[in-house]
């Protein structure tokens, strides 16, 4: 008997598994990590947490525990091999799980304004502490030898925080657009190529969370944090313009 309903929820579980991937959120413009990674885990999360008749409510809260439970380790914890691997597995599963809320509102034909905003308040969150994290482990416990090294978790703040204004209000614009037209929503029908996925791959979440196990090694974690926030300063001064473009283009409301 027991081994019957294995098997059905099995199978249940591979129906929604596959309902999932067919309204997949669109991959335009998504970065391989996230798009090859994160978001098919995600599908196996909501899955489960729908057989378990948890909400995407719920989702978000576990992933803002596992997060910030990582984003305080890196503040608090004397960088170690053990605790590198410890954040990283932290911060990854919490990145899974915020992609699981998502599509177990899709999954449930959408969720509420409240679950959203809460998704988003989270997002937010962890985008400016996480780097300022960084810097409270730098300054605590990284031999600085210039000062000015300390400015590179402050301009990544500052860059992860300006993207995630401008990408939610672009995405907000783009609901709103006065010709009652949609952006396209599913991965099969609005996909970018490979080759722009594995491009835009350092401005992925995913990559920064799988660095920090290299936060016991100072130098090799310096540069590639530094690069990270280099690379990711650079694409958004070129997404900025092409967004500011794509909203001009957008028919104009009659001003009341």
């Amino acid at each position: 008997m027991s081994e019957e309903r294995a098997g059905g929820t099995g199978t249940r579980h591979g129906a929604i598994v596959a309902s999932l991937a067919r309204a997949q959120k669109s991959n335009r413009g998504a970065p391989a990590y996230t798009r090859f990674v994160n978001r098919p885990l995600g599908r196996h999360v909501a899955a489960v947490a729908s057989l378990r008749a948890l909400t995407p409510s719920n989702i978000t809260a576990l992933s803002a525990g596992f997060t910030f439970a990582g984003v305080g380790a890196i503040a608090a914890l004397r960088p170690s091999w053990w605790s590198g691997a410890v954040i990283t597995a932290l911060l990854a599963s919490g990145h899974v799980l915020d992609s699981a809320d998502g599509q177990l509102a899709r999954l449930q034909h959408g969720g509420t304004p409240a679950g959203e905003w809460l998704d988003h308040v989270v997002d937010c969150i962890k985008c400016a502490s996480i780097h300022l994290a960084v810097l409270i482990c730098w300054f605590r416990f990284y031999e600085v030898s210039d000062e000015r090294l300390l400015l590179v978790p402050l301009a990544f703040a500052f860059k992860q925080n300006v993207f995630y204004f401008a990408i939610m209000l672009s995405e907000q614009l783009r609901r709103a657009r006065p010709d009652g037209s949609a952006m396209p929503s599913r991965a099969s029908s609005d996909s970018s190529p490979v080759w722009y996925s594995l491009a835009v791959l350092p401005a992925d979440y995913g990559v920064l969370c799988w660095s920090f196990v290299l936060l016991a090694a100072q130098t090799p974690f310096t540069i590639v944090y530094s690069v990270l926030a280099a690379v990711n300063l650079a694409l958004l001064s070129l997404a900025l313009p092409r967004w500011y473009r794509e909203m001009r283009s957008y028919t104009r409301t009659a001003r009341s």
